[in-house]
Order: C-alpha cells, then structure tokens, then sequence
C-alpha cells in the first residue's frame, strides 16, 4: 500500500515511472499491485494531477514488456521445472503439461489476449504460453492488443471516476480493501465448507 500512497502524493515525473515499474513488474510475476496502480493513475488523471493518454501509454507499455519477461521466463524456467523427470507428481505433470499445450494451441491467442483483465490470468497466461511454446510472435501480437486494450479501459474507467467522484481517491481505497476483505472471507468460508 505503500507504493500507491507514493503515487498518489508524488510529482508527475515520478508518477509515470512508478506506475510503469509496478505494472510491469505485475506483468511479469511480481505479487505488486500493477492494476490498481493504473487504477490510482487514472482516477489521478480525472482529477487532473496526471496525463489520461500518458498514463494509457504508460501502463500499455509496461504491461507488453512485462509479459514479454514472463513468456521468456516461462519457456526457460518453467518448462525446465515441469520436463524434469521424476519426483511424486511426474505423470500428472505430464499430463498437465499435455493439455496446457493442446489448449494453447487452439485457445492461446484469445488467453493472452483476453487474460490482461482476468487476475489471476492476467500473470499465468505469458508464463503458460512461454511453456507451451506458443509462437513468440503470435504472443507478442495478441498481448499486445491486449495490454494497449488492457490499459484504456482500466484507465479510461478509473479516470472517469476520478472525475465524477472529484478526486475523493480515499473512498475508491475504501472500496477496494472492503471487496478484497469480502473476496477473503468468501473464500475462507468455500475452504471450510469444501473441507468439511
């Protein structure tokens, strides 16, 4: 939370960088928060302290460079971790690792495409397709309509609620801890019934 205390009360030259480094560290892997940093900048640009276009350029370019990172740390690492041979889980990694591949190979342009919005996807879907040695062009192609479609409408939402909420960003942090608090409660709830 630190980080997007830093952006909302940092100078416009320290914006754009910040909002770059965590959106593409995101991208990439990192457990920051990349989204809701572009969230914080774009409600920042309705409220006039940031550049709406900039802030889209920003976060679509770190959000094509961060998943390139991911793909290649995909295919390099990952596919090493999942062919070793051996160990308890070998033939469900096998199989895994099987139909990971036959679903990108019929489904994998729509994944990277349509996985910058998802969470969880959002970050699985550049290592996945390194691993299933998606075409690295074709990755790049679709992740990057998905990262400049990606940043324009987060953006474009979040600037539009900076504006119409006239800058009051405490109440969109407000808002977020209180999903996220439900979200954790939900699922510990789902654990327990499950496991019961």
């Amino acid at each position: 939370m630190t980080l997007l205390a830093a952006l909302i009360n940092v100078p416009m030259s320290i914006g754009y960088p910040l909002l770059f480094a965590l959106v593409a560290a995101e991208s990439a892997g990192a457990l920051v928060p990349g989204e809701t940093a572009l969230i914080v900048a774009g409600a920042l640009a309705g409220d006039g302290k940031l550049s709406l276009p900039l802030v889209i350029a920003t976060a679509a370019a770190a959000a094509i460079i961060g998943d390139n990172i991911g793909y290649v740390l995909g295919r390099r690492g990952l596919r090493r971790l999942v062919d070793r041979p051996g160990g308890p889980w070998a033939s469900g990694r096998k199989r895994l690792v099987a139909s990971g591949e036959k679903f990108f190979v019929r489904h994998g342009s729509a994944a990277v495409f349509f996985g910058r919005w998802l969470p969880g996807l959002r970050v699985a879907a550049s290592w996945i397709a390194g691993e299933s040695r998606m075409p690295w062009r074709r990755f790049l192609f679709w992740n990057a309509l998905g990262g400049i479609g990606w940043a324009a409408t987060i953006g474009s939402l979040a600037y539009a609620l900076g504006r119409s909420a006239s800058g009051s960003l405490a109440a969109i942090g407000f808002v977020g801890v209180g999903i996220a608090v439900l979200v954790l409660l939900v699922s510990q709830l789902r654990r327990r019934v499950n496991g019961s």
